[in-house]
């Protein structure tokens, strides 16, 4: 296995492979570092082929030194080619990677499988998160399925869906008076003070590592080639900048050839620090109070905002924000014309896709992807506004009111 230590995004120093996430030289980031010098990308495609049905077939890109197993395996989501969608919007070639598919229905199931394979490898015997809802459904049903105990920290006005949605699982669910960021620094204090694993915290590294899967799945799905744009959520912008990095590796040891994708960031204009900080020019992300419906997007400072925007601007890309309106337009868009039903974080997307191709960025001869990253049943109140259903008495004649018979198309 390739994975090497931990390294510092910002000065470079290396720490052991350990339950750590801050450097104590310059308090940056703490990254998993690898060495793919010796991979010879013949040899590697064989063992991805050949490998499980899920992200473990990707263990030579994860940081574990032996092939890791988990009672829960996500990934290989479908990528669904979304032509009406793209006739719609009058463009060229779209792609929706439906991780609504995974286990606990998003994209949290890759990141969470990773960290608690981690944890376990490090003797950690409870694991535990601070959550804006889908990583709190993953964590506790992963926790369940490996028999370890679980603490989920959310908070207290979350949907009532996602919280359902993880007490069912038998974890312990604390609800917190605040925002997600309030809730975050809880967590922080509680991961120093009674030594559990995290996900999101002490485990970070390697939680985020599970996101690259993405990347190389969209790589596989697509024949072994890149796409042109991709259009992403940022909450954390963790997700954002995994999805480059794994392409990333990719290209470098020639599994897939072509130039990085253009990045496209997608936030809530109720919660857009990184969208604002694009559009203002800025480097640093200003922190915000979040008043959204895209409530798992809903992180007012985010921890790696400054590395989201330079992906979107080094690859020639763009950060937007939607309003709330435009969110709930976007969910609707995709389900009419996809038959794919998406939450909040999902609508964030099409609507911003949808602004894309509105001033013209998209060429008609780009293969786009799009990432859903959430199931809709979880945030059922952003679509209520609306929604029409017609009642009728049980006979022809009332059916003919409400739907008068056409009269027969002639030839």
């Amino acid at each position: 296995m390739a994975v090497t230590a931990l390294r510092c995004k910002e000065c470079g120093t290396e720490y052991p492979l350990e339950a750590a996430y801050v450097c104590e030289a310059c308090f940056g980031p703490l990254e998993v570092a690898y060495d793919y010098s010796g991979f010879r990308a013949d040899e590697v495609r064989r063992r991805i082929q050949a490998g499980s049905s899920g992200i473990w077939r990707y263990a030579d890109f994860l940081p574990f030194s032996s092939r890791p197993a988990s009672a829960i395996e996500p990934g290989l989501t479908p990528l669904v080619r979304a032509d009406r969608l793209a006739e719609q919007l009058g463009v060229g070639e779209v792609w929706i990677k439906n991780d609504a598919a995974n286990p606990t229905h998003s994209f949290k199931d890759r990141v969470v499988a990773v960290a608690l394979a981690k944890a376990l490898e490090l003797g950690f015997d409870t694991v535990a998160c601070a959550s804006t809802g889908n990583l709190a459904n993953a964590v506790a049903a992963h926790a369940a399925a490996a028999g370890i105990e679980s603490f989920v920290f959310v908070p207290s006005n979350l949907e009532e869906q996602k919280l359902l949605a993880t007490g069912v699982y038998g974890t312990t669910l604390v609800g917190v008076e605040g925002n997600y960021d309030d809730v975050n620094r809880l967590c922080t204090e509680l991961a120093s003070e009674r030594g559990w694993a995290f996900v999101n915290v002490n485990l970070r590294p390697y939680y985020a590592e599970g996101s690259k899967t993405l990347a190389y799945e969209t790589v596989e799905q697509l024949g072994w080639r890149l796409p042109d744009r991709v259009v992403c959520p940022i909450a954390s912008g963790s997700l954002f900048t995994k999805i480059g990095r794994g392409f990333e590796e990719w290209r470098s040891i020639g599994l897939v050839d072509g130039e990085l994708p253009t990045f496209h960031g997608a936030q809530a204009a109720g919660c857009g620090p990184v969208a604002a900080a694009f559009a203002e020019g800025h480097e640093v992300c200003r922190p915000v109070r979040p008043d959204t419906i895209a409530k798992s997007l809903a992180i007012g400072n985010p921890a790696d905002g400054p590395y989201a925007l330079d992906l979107a601007r080094g690859t020639g890309g763009s950060i937007d924000a939607v309003s709330d309106d435009e969110i709930r337009a976007g969910i609707r868009l995709l389900a009419e014309t996809t038959g794919l039903f998406t939450e909040t974080a999902g609508g964030v997307t099409t609507a911003t896709l949808a602004k894309l191709a509105e001033r013209g960025e998209i060429g008609a001869d780009d293969r786009v992807v799009v990432y859903i990253t959430g199931e809709g049943l979880k945030t059922l109140d952003a679509v209520r506004e609306g929604f029409t259903m017609h009642e009728i008495e049980p006979t022809l004649e009332s059916f003919a009111e409400l739907v008068p018979e056409r009269s027969p198309v002639t030839a």
